[in-house]
């Protein structure tokens, strides 16, 4: 490596420390103030990361739409899923950048619900996989035929369904968060529990019919579903006890990139594959490295009172720009590009 790169990466992971507290700008205050949203207001935010655009899923009055960084907003159309998000990354857009599709699972409300055109019209899956923590799909097939979901506050129940949707089979309890590959594998984790101190990560080649053990990690949160695992470039991404690991094989094998302390989301992805923020309790981090060294936390907003378990984290790549919320609080831009 030479002097010059080394500096380089030096200066990235300090940039982000460098910005305060007092940085961050409330962007949501007269949207909710004009909403009559249900319990817990402001439950969700998602970005366009081509675009920049801006999503906000507001508690019973659905998703509505920013094209300038969350100075204006609108209602993207009258015909919404009724209920709220609340885990971080329960609603999805296409992360293989092939489609406009975007996916949404609700706790209180509708069931999950898939929409081709950004959020204008839905359809929802059977209403079975209603009161779900999150879900997953296989963005590789046009039909989602493969689709996995956590049941809300049920030991750990885990749905899942070969017909896109249609009808869904309980596949066992004792789950936490997971992936889908394609039409017939995932890998999905095993909720922590007395009898299960230290869960494994667990693999399926069969649409959920069967699981194998294929790794000795424990992602963080899994018990409240927070740190689902993100996808880019055919790389899935795993927040887990410590650290941060990849797998290119569809799970069946693992490398762990790099330490991270207290993570809770992520990883975000930045302007390239390589540039990553997380979540973790003290606040966001960076890396410029693809998650071998990671900047000293930026503090969050006084005003959100801490990170907890239903914050969330995006990032504009087109205006450098980290938003940051937890449920119930105003939605929070830090613009970074000068």
């Amino acid at each position: 490596m030479t002097k010059s790169l080394c500096v380089w990466i030096c200066l990235s992971l300090v940039s982000l420390s460098q910005a305060a507290d007092s940085d961050w700008q409330p962007v949501t205050t007269d949207l909710l103030q004009r909403e009559k949203t249900g319990f817990g207001g402001l439950c969700g935010v998602v970005v366009d990361h081509a675009s920049g655009d801006l999503f906000a899923n507001l508690s019973d009055r659905g998703m509505f739409h920013s094209g300038d960084q969350g100075q204006t907003w609108k209602r993207v159309s009258d015909t919404q899923p009724k209920g709220r998000t609340e885990t971080p990354g329960c609603w999805l857009l296409d992360p293989t950048g092939k489609s406009n599709r975007m996916v949404t699972a609700l706790v209180y409300g509708s069931p999950i619900s898939v929409s081709g055109d950004r959020a204008v019209t839905w359809k929802s899956l059977d209403g079975k996989s209603g009161h779900v923590d999150w879900c997953a799909v296989d963005w590789t097939d046009p039909e989602l035929r493969f689709v996995l979901a956590l049941k809300h506050e049920a030991g750990g129940l885990l749905l899942a369904s070969s017909d896109g949707g249609q009808s869904f089979i309980e596949a066992g309890r004792g789950f936490g968060t997971g992936w889908v590959f394609d039409n017939q594998t995932a890998v999905v984790t095993q909720a922590k529990s007395r009898d299960q101190p230290k869960p494994h990560l667990l693999r399926t080649t069969d649409r959920g019919q069967t699981f194998h053990p294929c790794g000795e990690f424990s992602p963080v949160g899994i018990n409240s579903a927070q740190a689902l695992p993100k996808w880019r470039d055919d790389t899935l991404y795993w927040l887990v006890d410590g650290g941060l690991i990849t797998t290119i094989d569809k799970g069946e094998t693992w490398k762990n990139i790099g330490a991270i302390k207290e993570a809770q989301y992520g990883p975000i992805f930045g302007k390239n594959a390589r540039h990553l923020f997380v979540l973790t309790k003290p606040g966001p981090v960076e890396s410029t490295d693809g998650g071998v060294n990671w900047s000293p936390p930026l503090a969050p907003p006084k005003e959100m009172k801490g990170i907890g378990g239903l914050s969330w984290l995006e990032y504009d790549p087109q205006h450098d720009t980290l938003y940051l919320m937890k449920m119930g609080s105003d939605l929070y831009r830090l613009t970074r590009a000068k």
